[in-house]
């Protein structure tokens, strides 16, 4: 089967194992309700696992920050006037302690990053001048350092994505000292200029840090977006997951709120009845998705329309499905095309646009299928079929593989003939042959080859190197809840890190 088959409909279940014309961010929650596709809800004990690696983030805006070469002059007592300059500033053997986290209800995350000790390098141009001293010269410094940091970040909606506002941000400095090159103790009128340059410093460095914080988060939150956005894509068709609402930060959860528009030939779908309600998740689990029908259609549609939705199966594997016991008796047509002919081969495809359901009973699929029994002749089938079709399928993910479990309800054979024979019409046993084929056959195929090749797909966008744990999907009326939960997916970060760092 083509790595390409049913590939938005491998996208659409991908949703399943994580995480055009469209609203604005709305000014509440509450009246984004019904343009929302998507919720995502990470509760606490999600956020103490998250922040065992947020060290690593903030290692990286330590040592991406660019510190600005500084200059300037101020008159000091016993001194006179100082001037200074300062540059090639880096940082080095950076360490930090341990990081805290708390949830503030209504206003956003407090963030406590004590212990970290870090040495800033660089050189230092300087003269003071006085009626006792006169000295002018340029030399290398280093800053022992052991801080404190304090971020309380604020979520927002920014430009229809989640982003952070981290100004926020505070250094408490329990050790910062200059020490020039050579010079481990200097004496008086020197740790006064040093002190002096020292508190300068601490100026520079709160800034730098604070705005590289800043930028790092930004970027944090642009790239899950987009990774988001990739892992739902496929070709050309496209999934927007902007935001219609601010994110909701409670005591115990971070819940956000997305469009889940189907992008498909410069045209978007569009939700303005979603029945979203926040009482619809609970907060026992780490992780939760909640996914509407009016997110998984529209991406039937689209995959539809770029004619995804066909299966070739041929020679010995065609065979070997047709050796399934079946009640009704084969007809002769279909035992002399498998048995006599040198390649038969059976072409199904959608033939109308699916439509789903999902209930508390799962999820009930609708679709016409279409399919042609070719007998060793490219030209004129053997046999040509159409069915509707309706499968109640529900959905599971265990050791990193996905699982579909179909039971038809309905299944009848709207059309079939045979055009090389002078009688095309089918009679009623043959008939029903061909229904229970597609019963038996067909639908447990299909369904085989979208269990493999979706877990292929997932593999690729790297769910294998997810920790999901004990994850459930919940049909319910309208809606998809996934729970979950996890451990860190350090791909991510790792990902995330060479991208900032670059």
């Amino acid at each position: 089967m083509p790595q390409d088959v049913f590939s938005p409909l491998m996208i659409l279940l991908l949703f399943l194992s994580v995480f055009g014309a469209s609203h604005a961010c709305l000014p509440d929650p509450a009246s984004a309700y019904r343009f929302t596709g998507a919720v995502c809800r990470l509760t606490y004990p999600a956020a103490l696992v998250l922040n065992e690696k947020t060290t690593k983030v903030i290692e990286a805006a330590f040592q991406h920050a660019r510190y600005p070469s500084v200059k300037g002059e101020k008159s000091l007592s016993f001194i006179g006037r100082v001037m200074y300059g300062l540059d090639n500033l880096e940082i080095h053997n950076l360490s930090i302690g341990q990081s805290a986290l708390q949830l503030r209800p209504g206003e956003g995350i407090v963030l406590e990053i004590s212990n970290v000790s870090a040495v800033f390098r660089g050189s230092i141009q300087y003269g003071y001048g006085s009626w006792l001293v006169s000295v002018a010269q340029s030399t290398d410094f280093e800053i022992e350092s052991q801080i404190d940091l304090g971020i309380n970040p604020k979520l927002y909606c920014g430009e229809g994505k989640v982003a952070a506002d981290t100004s926020d941000c505070y250094l408490n400095f329990h050790k910062l000292r200059l020490h020039l090159q050579g010079d481990k103790e200097p004496n008086w009128l020197k740790k006064l200029f040093t002190d002096f340059i020292t508190f300068t410093v601490k100026l520079v460095i709160k800034r730098q840090i604070c705005k590289e914080i800043n930028k790092v988060a930004n970027i944090m939150a642009d790239f899950i977006q987009d990774t988001a956005e990739q892992f739902l894509s496929d070709g050309d068709i496209k999934m927007d997951i902007g935001v219609t609402a601010a994110p909701v930060i409670t005591a115990n959860y971070i819940e956000s709120y997305h469009k889940g528009l189907t992008n498909y030939n410069n045209a978007s779908a569009v939700i303005n009845d979603s029945v979203f309600h926040p009482r619809q998740l609970t907060e026992n689990r780490m992780l939760y998705f909640w996914i509407s029908d009016q997110v998984f259609n529209p991406m039937l549609t689209a995959a539809h329309q770029d004619g995804r939705f066909q299966l070739n199966i041929s020679g010995a594997e065609l065979t070997e499905l047709f050796k399934t016991n079946l009640s009704s008796t084969m007809p002769d047509f279909i035992r002399k095309c498998l048995l006599e002919s040198g390649s038969p081969e059976l072409r199904v495809w959608s033939s109308s646009v699916p439509y789903l359901n999902t209930s508390t009973l799962g999820t009930t699929v609708w679709g016409k299928a279409s399919g042609q029994l070719h007998c060793g002749s490219q030209g004129t089938p053997t046999l040509s079929f159409q069915t509707d079709v309706a499968t109640d399928i529900t959905v599971s993910y265990a050791d990193k593989k996905l699982f579909l479990h179909g039971n038809p309800s309905e299944i009848f054979v709207l059309q079939a003939e045979l055009p090389l024979q002078h009688q095309p019409l089918l009679d009623e046993a043959e008939l029903e042959f061909i229904r229970e084929a597609v019963e038996k056959i067909g639908i447990p195929k299909v369904l085989s080859v979208l269990e493999i090749e979706l877990t292929k797909l997932m593999d690729k966008q790297g769910t294998n190197l997810f920790d999901i744990i004990n994850p459930e999907v919940l049909p319910l009326d309208g809606f998809v809840v996934i729970q979950m939960d996890f451990g860190f997916p350090h791909h991510l970060l790792v990902e995330f890190l060479r991208k900032t760092l670059q």
